[in-house]
C-alpha cells in the first residue's frame, strides 16, 4: 500500500499537446479524408504494374499537358476547380507535378496565368461520377484521343515533351512503400498525424533558426504530400508562412544523419517533446525510393478478413510502441550517483520475462532518447517502466523504487497518441503508440490425445463412463490454438479401426484411400481434467490415395481457417 501511494505520489501525467489553438495555422482542407485518399491512391499506382513503364508515362505526360491542363483550365471557373477527375495515368502525373508546388506554380502562371486547382473528392461514388462526367467532356472536346491510355510498354518510347517530368513521375511510383503499414488509414492515426502536422507548418516558419535541413517524419510526410496535392489550396494556407523550400528534405533527397539529429532537437526545443514517435519514424536511408520494404515483424493486411465465418477464431491486433527517456533538465544541478540506477520496460499482462533495462547515466539532459521501439499485442494492455536500484534482498537482485504505468487506452484518448510523465522530478517518460490494427492469424499447432469414431479421447475415464463399451476407432488428434493459447480447432486423422480395451483387440491400419481428415470447429468439452470430447462441429476431407481418381481432395480448403488477415 504504501509502495503504490508512492509511485502515485511521485509521477506527473501530462498530455503532450503541440500548439495553442490561437497559434493553431489554418488549413482550408479536411487533412483527414485527403491523407486516406491519398494513401488509396498511391496503392493503387503501386498495384498497377503499367503505371511503372516509361513509354506508358510518357503518354501520360503528353496527354496531361496538351489535353488535360487545356480541359481542366477551360472549364474551372473563378477558384473553385469542377467535380471532374481525368484518367488515372493523368491523374498521377498531375499529383507527382503538385509535390512541386513552386515548379507547378510557375508553369500553370506561365501557361495558363492562373493557378490551376485539383478537386477535393474523398467519397467513391462521387469520384465514379466525377470520372464519369470527365470522359463525356473529354471525348466532346477530343473525339479522337481515347480516354484511356493506349501506349505499349512494349514499344520504345515516343519523343519526350517534359523530360523533367517524366523522370520525376518515375522515380515516385514506389512511394507507397513508405506507408504499408496497416494502421496508415486508421482514423486515429490521421487525426494525431494532422494535429502533429499544424506542429510542422509551425516550425516551417521559424526554420531560419535551423543551420541544416529540417526532416519529416513519414505522419507529418503524409499530411504534407495530401496538402500539396491540392495546389490552390495549398497557396492559400501557406500565404502567410514564409520559409525557404530548400530547408526542407524533400522525398527523393539523400538524408545525412546529422540533419536528422539537428531536426529532432528543433522540435524538442519548440515544443518540449520527442520528434519522432510510434507510427512516426524518420528513414536516414532515402537516396533510392525502394521498390519493396520489409517490415520487422509480419503485417500483411487484406481488404476483407475471410476468416469472420469462423467464431473459434478471434482477431488478433497489434500495435507499434515507442518510448522515449530523457533526465528532467530542471533537476539539472542536483547530483547524484546514476551507477547504481537503471530503469526497466516491462508489459503490463502477459509475457512477464520480458524486461528492457538501461542505465540512467546513459540519458541525457538535454535531448529525448529513444529506449524502446516495440510491437505488441493489444491484449498486453500498456506498459509498465519501472525505475530500480541494485540490491536489495540479495546482492544480485535489483529492488523497485518507484514505477509508472502507460495503459493502451489512455494512449489512444491523447490528441497525439503521446502522453508523457514524470517520476520523482528526476526522469521524464514519453510514450507514444499507433492505432490498433488487425494483424495475421497465429496459429499453433500441438499434439493430442488419439480419439475414437466419435471423438472422445482414448482413456479409461471415457470407458468407465461408458460402462465399458470398448472405443472404437482410432484418430491422431491435434489441437490448434490462437495468438492467445485459446482452442480454435481440432483436427483429426483417421489411421485405425477397430475396437479397443484394456488388454483387448489391436487395432487395424486402415488403407491410405479409407483414411479421412476432420476438422472440429471450438474448443474440448472437457469430462475430467484434461481428459474431453471434441467439438461436434465438423467438416470433412477424404485422402485419395496417389493412385486413384482424385474426386473429393479439397472439400475441406473453401472453408478451413486461412492463416491470413
Amino acid at each position: 500500500m504504501s509502495a503504490g501511494t508512492a509511485v502515485a505520489d511521485s509521477t506527473v501525467t501530462r498530455t503532450l499537446n503541440l500548439l495553442p489553438e490561437r497559434d493553431s495555422i489554418r488549413v482550408g482542407l479536411d487533412l483527414v479524408p485527403a491523407a486516406r485518399r491519398t494513401i488509396g491512391f498511391l496503392r493503387t499506382v503501386y498495384e498497377s504494374p503499367w503505371l511503372h513503364e516509361r513509354p506508358v508515362i510518357v503518354e501520360a505526360v503528353r496527354r496531361y499537358e496538351e489535353l488535360w491542363l487545356p480541359l481542366i483550365s477551360g472549364i474551372t471557373l473563378g477558384s473553385n476547380p469542377p467535380v471532374v477527375l481525368p484518367p488515372i495515368d493523368v491523374e498521377w502525373v498531375w499529383f507527382c507535378h503538385s509535390l512541386n508546388p513552386a515548379g507547378y506554380g510557375n508553369y500553370c502562371e506561365s501557361r495558363f496565368s492562373r493557378l490551376i486547382g485539383r478537386p477535393a473528392i474523398f467519397n467513391e461514388e462521387n469520384e465514379e461520377y466525377a470520372r464519369i462526367r470527365c470522359r463525356s467532356l473529354w471525348l466532346q472536346r477530343y473525339p479522337s484521343e481515347s480516354f484511356e491510355n493506349e501506349a505499349d510498354p512494349d514499344l520504345p518510347s515516343s519523343s519526350i515533351i517534359n523530360e523533367l517530368l517524366v523522370d520525376e513521375v518515375m522515380k515516385l511510383w514506389p512511394l507507397y512503400c513508405k506507408f504499408l503499414e496497416p494502421y496508415i488509414s486508421e482514423l486515429m492515426y490521421l487525426i494525431a498525424a494532422k494535429q502533429r502536422y499544424q506542429g510542422f507548418l509551425f516550425i516551417l516558419g521559424k526554420l531560419s533558426g535551423l543551420n541544416s535541413r529540417f526532416v519529416p517524419t513519414s505522419d507529418i510526410l503524409i499530411m504534407w504530400l495530401a496538402h500539396q496535392s491540392y495546389p490552390t489550396v495549398y497557396a492559400d494556407d501557406m500565404k502567410e508562412i514564409e520559409f525557404d523550400a530548400r530547408k526542407v528534405g524533400r522525398l527523393w533527397e539523400t538524408v545525412k544523419e546529422d540533419e536528422v539529429e539537428a531536426s529532432k532537437k528543433f522540435w524538442e526545443r519548440t515544443f518540449d517533446q520527442p520528434y519522432e514517435k510510434a507510427g512516426g519514424q524518420i528513414a536516414l536511408k532515402q537516396e533510392a525510393m525502394p521498390s519493396s520494404i520489409k517490415l520487422p515483424v509480419y503485417w500483411e493486411t487484406f481488404d476483407s478478413d475471410v476468416n469472420t465465418k469462423y467464431k473459434s477464431l478471434l482477431p488478433r491486433f497489434l500495435l507499434e510502441v515507442c518510448v522515449f527517456l530523457r533526465l528532467n533538465p530542471k533537476t539539472r544541478s542536483i547530483q547524484k550517483d546514476t551507477k547504481r540506477e537503471f530503469l526497466r520496460l516491462r508489459v503490463a499482462r502477459c509475457h512477464r520475462e520480458l524486461k528492457f533495462d538501461m542505465p540512467i547515466e546513459s540519458l541525457c539532459h538535454n535531448t529525448w532518447r529513444k529506449a524502446s521501439h516495440l510491437y505488441c499485442e493489444f491484449g498486453a494492455r500498456g506498459i509498465i517502466v519501472e525505475h530500480r536500484s541494485l540490491g536489495g534482498l540479495c546482492l544480485k537482485g535489483s529492488k523497485l523504487v518507484n514505477a509508472v504505468t502507460f495503459y493502451w487506452n489512455d494512449l489512444l484518448r491523447a490528441p497525439t497518441l503521446t502522453l508523457g510523465k514524470e517520476v520523482e522530478q528526476r526522469f521524464g517518460i514519453a510514450a507514444s503508440i499507433t492505432p490498433p490494427a488487425q494483424a495475421p492469424y497465429l496459429l499453433k499447432c500441438v499434439p493430442d490425445r488419439v480419439t475414437d469414431d466419435y471423438g472422445a479421447m482414448i482413456s479409461d475415464v471415457i470407458l468407465r463412463m461408458n460402462q465399458y463399451r470398448p472405443q472404437e476407432g482410432r484418430w491422431l488428434t491435434r489441437t490448434v490454438l490462437d495468438h492467445a493459447g485459446r482452442e480454435s480447432f481440432v483436427i483429426r486423422i483417421r489411421v485405425g479401426g477397430g475396437f479397443w480395451r484394456r488388454g483387448g483387440e489391436t487395432p487395424s491400419t486402415v488403407p491410405w484411400e479409407d483414411r479421412i481428415i476432420e476438422v472440429r470447429e471450438g474448443s474440448w468439452s472437457y469430462v475430467a481434467g484434461s481428459i474431453g470430447r471434441a467439438p461436434v462441429q465438423r467438416k470433412w476431407l477424404e485422402l485419395q490415395h496417389p493412385k486413384c481418381p482424385v474426386k473429393n481432395v479439397g472439400k475441406l480448403c473453401g472453408s478451413s481457417p486461412q492463416v491470413t488477415n
